[in-house]
């Protein structure tokens, strides 16, 4: 009797062999992507820092409403465009947009005595949370595709307290907000990842700017808390 070849879902070896590989291919695009879109994001935040620019200088509220319209454009651009290299001309241009916002933040650690170390702490932390979640969501037969509803409402939640606290300038609400953002967005980094693992993500353009957005957030969010913990003032 000759051995089946197929597999359960019909599959046979050689074809199964042929997905892992272009799983593969996509996971390696989305790094190498991603590795790339921190130059413009640094080179934006430069740019921001030296020209002392902020959406938020006038009316908090309004310029986070326009700081959104102008995001949300930008990743409707992107995913309009994302079996194309302009697809990724724009994504780069959106991180720059990125580092501009980013520079407001690092504006005001740089104010504090020990802001070089709290900026290093935050990427430092950043990168580890990525490296092992990424790590693990990558390596894992467990299909995390389960929890995308639940992070998802979680970040419904934090844009609504965040939108919220652009009116109440609470200081512990932005707290709570940067913590369960952490949360979140960790959460978002097992399911980007494995959903591209899985095969239920397999164009990187798009797999990076999801991934990018979650490693932005938690960078952010956790130098906004080591601020607020940690800072020292001369």
């Amino acid at each position: 009797m000759q051995p089946n070849l197929q597999t359960t879902y019909g599959q046979t070896p050689g074809s199964t062999a042929l997905l892992a590989q272009q799983r593969n291919r996509v996971l390696r695009n989305t790094y190498a992507l991603l590795a790339l879109s921190m130059i413009p994001t640094v080179l934006g935040a430069m740019v921001g820092i030296n020209t002392g620019f902020s959406f938020f200088a006038g009316s908090p509220v309004m310029g986070f409403l326009l700081f959104l319209g102008i995001a949300w454009g930008f990743m409707w651009g992107i995913e309009r465009n994302k079996n194309s290299g302009l697809g990724v001309a724009l994504l780069l241009g959106f991180t720059f947009f990125m580092g501009l916002m980013l520079s407001n933040i690092l504006r005001v650690a740089l104010g504090f005595s020990n802001g070089g170390m709290l900026i290093a702490m935050a990427a430092g932390g950043t990168g580890t949370i990525f490296a092992v979640l990424a790590g693990v969501a990558a390596t894992t037969k467990r299909d995390f595709s389960g929890i995308g509803k639940f992070v998802f409402a979680g970040l419904i939640l934090v844009l609504v307290a965040a939108l919220a606290n652009a009116f109440l300038q609470i200081p512990v609400l932005a707290l709570a907000i940067s913590a369960v953002a952490i949360m979140v967005f960790s959460a978002y980094i097992l399911y980007d990842i494995n959903r591209i693992v899985q095969g239920g993500q397999t164009n990187y353009i798009s797999a990076t700017l999801a991934v990018y957005l979650d490693v932005y957030n938690i960078f952010t969010s956790l130098l906004h808390i080591l601020m607020a913990l940690t800072g020292e003032r001369d």
